[in-house]
């Protein structure tokens, strides 16, 4: 991996009424990589908050993103902030919610499909490219026949929201990871092979 700038979007919906959801895990997990280097958000000409610095003592340069627009709209501020701060997709990390993988499971990849995910789907038309970096937050599948929609915009349950801390971390955990070592050694201590 290179030393250029990084380009981290943790995805979710704008609002407080939003702010708990499964949907918004995405921006927890950025709001922890803000506080861990010591920054607060601040609003951006490209309808988004960030914070710029370093993560960890000599780590990489990093632009921590959080989008203001709504999830299905979220590729708008990233192509902006990919251009304004010259960000190559290649160099970009979306950290989304994912209903694919087990609540408490972090998944990392590059590219491939965005499995129904708006926000994943915005991005990529945007970028002009399914060839970014994601960090998968697991949040499991709804129960039952609830919808999709009804359960990642729904708060974490009672039990959830006792793990979620080490959910953030372990999330953030992985960002630093990747951004330091790169995608295979992210991948192989998150899940253990190269997926």
């Amino acid at each position: 991996m290179n030393s250029n700038t990084w380009l981290v979007a943790g995805l979710g919906n704008p609002g407080p009424g939003y702010s708990r959801n499964r949907h918004n895990i995405g921006q927890m997990v950025l709001d922890e990589l803000a506080s861990r280097m010591g920054g607060k958000f601040k609003t951006h000409r490209s309808h988004a908050s960030i914070v710029e610095g370093r993560l960890g003592i000599g780590g990489p340069r990093v632009v921590l993103a959080k989008p203001l627009t709504y999830m299905n709209l979220s590729g708008g501020p990233v192509s902006s902030l990919s251009r304004f701060f010259d960000i190559d997709p290649e160099q970009v990390v979306a950290v989304h919610d994912e209903i694919d993988i087990p609540f408490n499971t972090v998944k990392l990849k590059r590219g491939g499909g965005e499995g129904g995910h708006n926000g994943l789907r915005d991005i990529s038309k945007a970028l002009g490219t399914k060839d970014y970096l994601r960090v998968r937050v697991g949040v499991g599948r709804p129960p039952g026949r609830m919808d999709t929609a009804d359960y990642v915009l729904k708060d974490f349950s009672g039990t959830e929201a006792k793990e979620l801390p080490f959910l953030v971390g372990d999330a953030a955990d992985a960002v630093e990871l990747l951004l330091a070592e790169g995608l295979t050694a992210a991948q192989q201590k998150f899940h253990g092979t190269g997926a």
